[in-house]
């Protein structure tokens, strides 16, 4: 994002799920912070309340596909109507792809509906070899003006996420950035689609 301005945007990946997602929320709450949810259909399909209250609290959501599918190991027809039928749940114009893998074809077509955000921030907090302690340092090492940071509202991720996003915001903020959310911007709406950013 633009290296000009001390923005960051958070992203979390992979929920809704009652086991993360409403911890999650309450930190942001608590720390008056935006983020951008993408998330997998099938769990919102499972937990519409937790889907339901990341938008009652002025997030914005991304589509993560239905299953959460490797589209290197998916085939093109498989992977679009997986993407289609988490959009049946997920009202929106971001697309993150699962893994962050996504075949030249894929993204040909998908491109064409959807912005597709990836990050420059991961960290690593779904990895069993990663302790918190090494998710905090992942998260704030190569923080920078525009970054994309990408945690995991997930099982695997919730003993990391746990230690390191709340040290990770007032690390953050003691920096001076400020946080702000993904969302489509209304006129550019073509078939380029794009995006811009929302302050919180």
């Amino acid at each position: 994002m633009n290296p000009s301005e001390k923005k960051i945007y958070l992203t979390f990946d992979d929920g809704p799920i009652p086991e993360v997602t409403p911890w999650v929320l309450d930190i942001l709450n608590k720390e008056n912070v935006k983020a951008t949810f993408f998330c997998v259909g099938a769990n919102v399909e499972k937990h519409p309340e937790n889907f339901r209250q990341i938008l009652a609290e002025g997030h914005a959501v991304g589509n993560h596909s239905f299953n959460h599918l490797n589209g290197w190991k998916t085939n093109n027809t498989t992977y679009i109507d997986n993407v289609k039928q988490c959009r049946d749940l997920v009202d929106s114009k971001l697309f993150r792809p699962p893994y962050g893998k996504l075949r030249k074809s894929q993204y040909s077509i998908l491109s064409n509906e959807y912005s597709i955000i990836m990050w420059n921030v991961l960290t690593g907090d779904y990895d069993k070899a990663t302790t918190p302690e090494k998710c905090l340092h992942n998260a704030t090492k190569h923080l920078k003006n525009g970054a994309i940071v990408l945690f995991h509202d997930s099982i695997k991720a919730k003993v990391n996420i746990e230690y390191a996003l709340p040290r990770f915001i007032t690390f953050a903020k003691q920096k001076g950035f400020e946080f702000e959310k993904l969302y489509l911007r209304e006129e550019l709406l073509d078939k380029n689609y794009g995006f811009c950013l929302s302050k919180f």
